[in-house]
């Protein structure tokens, strides 16, 4: 005790403070300042889409992987292959507005079709700059939509299209491309016909329930656009064929069920013929007679070595 004594009273407090670290980890800075990820980057077995270095409206080329890893040429999904050539359209996710002031109105010039996506997209353009948002339900061209980082003490009245932060909302509203981070592009809520909910606000902190009606706490400067995603009965189409199945880029599989003849899988012979259950068979009873031996079988006995036997009888 001290030895350890003298050590504690040998520091100083200067010493201490020297040895905290001046670089904040990456974790804890700020999102804004975070490098903001290349596309592309995430792993796909369908497609491999070829992006320019800087944004563009121009659809992009790609290369159809058909389920093949592209570092081995290996089929790693089976189910993918084939389907109709569609060129991408490339996504701008970050809804950035101005941070003060009125906010940023846009026109949706059109609405498109995307193959390489489940949810239609809007064409919108702002001063001289064109890109790619992903339309919501009732978005139809010719709409001006609002963009805005600000946040007011009373919340705005947004409407279909708008991108504000969630503090900014009021509670019970439908959003959708969601931010994850500050400053980050919008991560959450892509898929056709899918939304979140704004569910209740606490500290600096907004709760919004997923699609999967789990509930997660964003931060209140998060970008979210308010409505639906579009093109809401995606998952309500009607396929029709095999050969549509195919179009849309699915291979064969094995269903629910079909007739297994032995070429594709294991074959399934058939049942045995019907049995008919009838009432239980009865066994006959034997009948034994036996009968008692006369006086010569008696002298045998006597002349026999000890200890065998002889039984006579008739059944």
């Amino acid at each position: 005790m001290s030895n350890l004594t003298l050590i504690f009273r040998g520091l100083k407090i200067s010493n201490v403070v020297s040895r905290v670290p001046s670089v904040v980890p990456v974790r804890m800075k700020h999102c804004w300042n975070m490098e903001l990820p290349k596309p592309g980057q995430g792993k796909s077995y369908r497609r491999i889409v070829h992006f320019p270095e800087e944004y563009t409206i121009k659809p992009l080329e790609v290369t159809n992987l058909a389920g093949r890893d592209p570092a081995t040429g290996r089929v790693v999904a089976k189910g993918i292959g084939g389907g109709i050539k569609h060129k991408y359209h490339w996504i701008k996710w970050q809804r950035d507005g101005p941070a003060e002031g009125p906010p940023q109105v846009e026109k949706v010039l059109d609405v498109l079709f995307d193959g390489c996506r489940t949810a239609n997209i809007a064409l919108v353009g702002v001063g001289d700059e064109l890109k790619y948002i992903l339309a919501t339900e009732n978005m139809k061209p010719g709409d001006l939509i609002k963009t805005s980082r600000v946040i007011p003490r009373i919340p705005v009245r947004a409407n279909e299209g708008d991108a504000y932060p969630l503090g900014a909302l009021p509670v019970h509203t439908q959003v959708h491309c969601v931010e994850k981070y500050p400053g980050m592009p919008c991560h959450l809520i892509h898929a056709a016909g899918t939304f979140g909910t704004v569910i209740r606000k606490f500290d600096d902190y907004v709760v919004v329930q997923m699609p999967s009606k789990q509930e997660f706490a964003f931060k209140q400067t998060c970008m979210a656009t308010v409505g639906r995603v579009s093109n809401v009965n995606h998952n309500k189409e009607h396929v029709g064929s095999a050969t549509r199945k195919r179009e849309l880029g699915y291979r064969p599989r094995s269903g629910l069920w079909h007739r297994k003849d032995g070429r594709h899988g294991r074959k399934i012979r058939p049942l045995p013929p019907m049995k008919i259950i009838g009432p239980p068979q009865t066994t006959e009873s034997t009948v034994m007679r036996l009968t008692l031996p006369d006086i010569n079988m008696k002298r045998e006995k006597r002349n026999r070595p000890y200890g065998s036997v002889s039984i006579t009888g008739h059944m």
